[in-house]
């Protein structure tokens, strides 16, 4: 079953690399917008193919152990009601 899972793994990155979506706008999507869709998900992936970038503080969400500092600091942002447009004007328009 692991070597299924693996092989369907490669064949869709693969898929992904050879023939990119074609995607309005940038002509983003492809490869980075898989990643985009797996590592930080559907909101991340949609707004990269939008033209946005990915936020210092999503990647950092990848490192094992540190990720749970930016966990908190995330919860935190979210209880006190920081909203998208605050983001925006904190860390510009390019990410949010």
């Amino acid at each position: 079953m692991m070597k299924f899972t693996a092989l369907v793994l490669v064949l869709v990155m693969a898929l992904m690399i050879a023939a990119p979506a074609a995607v309005a706008g940038e002509g983003r999507g492809g490869f980075m917008g898989f990643i985009a869709g797996c590592c930080f998900g559907i909101r991340a992936a949609g707004d990269y193919n939008e033209g946005k970038d990915i936020h210092w503080r999503e990647w950092l969400m990848l490192i094992p152990y540190v990720n749970i500092v930016f966990a908190i600091w995330n919860g935190i942002d979210g209880v006190n009601g920081v909203t998208t447009s605050e983001l925006a004007q904190q860390y510009g328009s390019q990410y949010y």
